[in-house]
């Protein structure tokens, strides 16, 4: 063999050594190595939106990663769900969710709920709701709304963002207590139905104070009243109305948010996500965005988020079975009653 051929052999296994090295490294090297995808259950504007993308920032510097955004809003969060459940179980796409998937199955939505993911962390808790409508509507208080309703029975367009979320629950709760009949109008997403109810395409919903307190504040809708015992930020609760004053038996009760991946994604990535987002639940700026829009902190991960949910989903889950709106009996599905 001539010294060229020699000096190009070597060459070319110095060449494929070097790359098995650089592959070898790659694999090994701490999760995460590129960006991360975060898919949004619901649209723009909406209170999951808001909250993940005031989260989201916060994550990055931590990984030392970009975490690319969108919305995929549609059938309550199953469109988003289902794509995630669809990519690679590498912990690098994330469901930006929200409560309305821990009742799928129990709804007939669809044969999954958070069963198929992990919980990285539950971020807060949007337990200060209100029913919200146009500034220039007739209506000033809860009972103002109850007694049109039920002189109107269907006349009054009401949002829905369908089964399992707020708008849906809340309606239920309202409807056990006292007649209400409204026609309801399905938006995807609270973002969507603020714009209608400025509009004046439909007249009132129920919405969470962190999509709705701005909106309020600048005179852009107005409170009826809060889903509450207790006033909050100068809107009369619920109970004011004599025939809510028994609601206190559902509360506290509220929308949540929290970020999620596939069950089966590696330990020391699921590890890495919930140190991360942990720590950026702690951040005093994201703090005070979400406690002023009426949010309880919660900033839980990993099993203490997963003990959440199954509180969560106890609670509500029997709420709409002695209600007979429940498709799959709670029990069937392993669901206890709440003690």
């Amino acid at each position: 063999m001539t010294l060229d051929k020699r000096q190009f052999m070597g060459a070319s296994l110095a060449a494929l050594a070097s790359a098995s090295m650089s592959k070898l490294a790659l694999a090994q090297a701490p999760f995460p190595t590129r960006d991360i995808n975060g898919v949004i259950q619901f649209g723009a504007g909406g209170g999951t939106d808001i909250s993940m993308r005031g989260y989201a920032p916060h994550a990055e510097r931590l990984l030392g990663r970009n975490i690319v955004l969108s919305n995929r809003p549609g059938a309550a969060g199953a469109l988003a769900a289902n794509f995630v459940r669809q990519q690679p179980a590498d912990g690098y796409t994330l469901l930006m969710g929200a409560e309305p998937q821990s009742l799928f199955r129990v709804m007939g939505v669809a044969d999954f709920d958070y069963n198929e993911f992990f919980p990285v962390n539950i971020a807060a808790m949007a337990n200060t709701i209100l029913l919200v409508t146009r500034p220039d509507a007739p209506w000033n208080t809860m009972q103002d709304i109850l007694s049109f309703v039920q002189a109107n029975p269907r006349r009054v367009r009401q949002y829905l963002s369908g089964v399992g979320t707020v708008p849906f629950t809340v309606n239920l709760m309202i409807s056990t207590l006292t007649r209400f009949e409204t026609l309801m109008v399905p938006f995807d997403g609270d973002g969507p139905a603020i714009a209608a109810l400025q509009g004046g395409h439909i007249d009132i919903g129920f919405l969470t104070s962190a999509a709705a307190i701005e909106h309020v504040r600048a005179g852009r809708l107005k409170a009826l009243g809060v889903l509450s015992d207790q006033p909050f930020q100068g809107i009369a609760p619920m109970t004011n109305a004599p025939s809510l004053a028994r609601l206190p038996r559902f509360l506290p009760w509220g929308a949540w948010f929290g970020v999620f991946v596939r069950r089966e994604v590696p330990d020391a990535a699921k590890a890495r996500l919930v140190a991360a987002f942990r720590e950026a639940g702690n951040n005093p700026e994201y703090r005070r965005m979400m406690e002023g829009r009426g949010n309880t902190m919660l900033n839980l991960g990993g099993d203490e988020a997963q003990r959440f949910i199954n509180r969560w989903v106890s609670t509500t889950a029997w709420l709409y079975q002695d209600a007979g709106q429940a498709r799959v009996n709670p029990e069937t599905l392993g669901i206890p009653r709440p003690r």
